[in-house]
């Protein structure tokens, strides 16, 4: 299994291009499912989540190309049922049961396995699905959706125990479009992501209006027909690098980012004393570290608030910032894992029940760490840039699921960072 060894104390500086959204991707290319006609995707970023998507799609029988950044998907001839052996190592599979469902009448999807950040149960997509009209059953670590009579428009409220349902609100929302009649989604998750498939459905021929609001609205359509269409920038990649930028930086531009998906994270990290500056357009910042830093009280919530994707890298950050600084997480309140690597290399954290509470030391130093899930694993990355010594990172499979070739980006940067296989 490859580590990455990062020798800490290089100064960032530069510019670098950040990539297509990960979890804009993945509801997109399962949304080709929804057509016979061919779509293309561009900026689709190469990460794993990404190409397990692709995979699944291609063992439907979808015709896929893909050839830097751009995925050519034809789903003519395909098969309602997505194989166990690709579903299980990527929960965001689940996404093609609404438009499989949609197009066919009949989806058969394995349950996704465990996530190690806590329970992410599918009961919201599966209530929302029943809601259009779905007959669902469970059989031997399948869910089988069924629509004989096809799928009829409803009220559905969405909301979940810690707030909406990201691929809850997409799964619907897919389904949706080719309804009869029209769908209202309560309590809808407002994210960028579900604007972007939004914006892609109706180019498509879809009728969705108030994307991006806890109210969205789809009236259904006979059919939709095949579109190109551009990913939005991946704002938990360009806040990791705003992050990284902030710790070890001397002036880093971060280029194709949009500043509006940002604000909660640019204002987090100025609050710390850094500095983030955009171009008029919005589309590339360059961030200057601070001299005069503090703590900063942190809550994660649903967009537009803190996303729960950047509380790790942020603690990375704050690890080493004069002051105390708390951070709640109230989407995943087991979301800790990097606190415990982190105590490894020096930091003084103490986590409790769902709250951490940093002070912040000086240096941290270098030490053997394991990454337990993907933003975790940046945050290693990150407090590893500025620790004394070399820090042996493993288990990097987890940070290869949504950073696109983050070694390389870094090396861009001036980090002084090796990808090394074994460990």
């Amino acid at each position: 299994m490859d580590q990455l060894i990062v020798h800490g104390g290089a100064t960032l500086r530069g510019a670098i291009n950040i990539s297509g959204s990960k979890n804009a991707s993945l509801p997109i290319l399962a949304g080709t499912l929804l057509t016979a006609e061919p779509c293309i995707i561009r900026r689709v970023p190469d990460v794993s989540d990404t190409n397990y998507m692709v995979q699944i799609l291609s063992a439907m029988g979808a015709d896929v190309e893909r050839s830097s950044g751009t995925v050519r998907i034809t789903c003519d001839g395909i098969s309602d049922t997505a194989p166990y052996e690709l579903v299980r190592r990527m929960r965001a599979s689940i996404c093609v049961m609404g438009p499989l469902l949609a197009r066919l009448g009949r989806a058969v999807v394995s349950l996704p396995g465990g996530c190690v950040i806590g329970d992410r149960p599918v009961d919201l997509h599966l209530r929302g699905l029943e809601a259009l009209g779905a007959k669902v059953e469970f059989e031997g670590g399948n869910i089988i959706l069924t629509a004989e009579h096809g799928l009829r428009g409803a009220e559905i409220d969405l909301r979940g125990t810690h707030g909406p349902t990201v691929l809850g609100t997409d799964n619907v929302m897919m389904a949706a479009t080719l309804a009869e009649g029209t769908t209202v989604i309560e309590s809808a998750a407002a994210e960028p992501e579900v604007v972007d498939l939004a914006d892609f459905l109706n180019a498509m021929g879809a009728k969705i209006s108030g994307a991006g609001t806890s109210r969205i609205t789809i009236e259904g359509v006979k059919e939709l027909h095949g579109v190109e269409h551009t990913v939005i920038p991946d704002r938990i990649e360009a806040g990791t690098f705003m992050a990284a930028a902030a710790l070890a930086g001397d002036g880093v531009t971060l280029r194709r980012v949009n500043r509006e998906h940002l604000k909660a994270i640019t204002a987090a990290i100025v609050e710390s004393g850094h500095a983030v500056d955009f171009n008029e357009s919005g589309d590339s910042c360059t961030i200057h570290r601070g001299g005069n830093l503090k703590g900063v009280d942190l809550v994660t919530a649903p967009y537009p608030g803190y996303p729960t994707d950047m509380q790790a890298q942020m603690t990375a950050l704050l690890a080493t910032t004069p002051g105390i600084s708390v951070i709640k997480d109230t989407i995943f309140p087991q979301r800790f894992m990097h606190c415990a690597e982190l105590k490894r290399m020096g930091a003084d954290i103490k986590v409790d029940n769902g709250t951490a509470v940093v002070r912040g030391v000086e240096q941290l130093s270098a030490a053997p760490v394991m990454a337990s899930d993907l933003r975790a694993s940046a945050a290693l990355v990150l407090a590893a840039l500025t620790a004394k010594g070399s820090t042996a990172i493993s288990r990097l499979y987890h940070i290869d699921r949504g950073y696109e070739h983050i070694d390389e980006k870094l090396l861009m940067l001036g980090a002084n960072v090796e990808r090394v296989k074994g460990g």
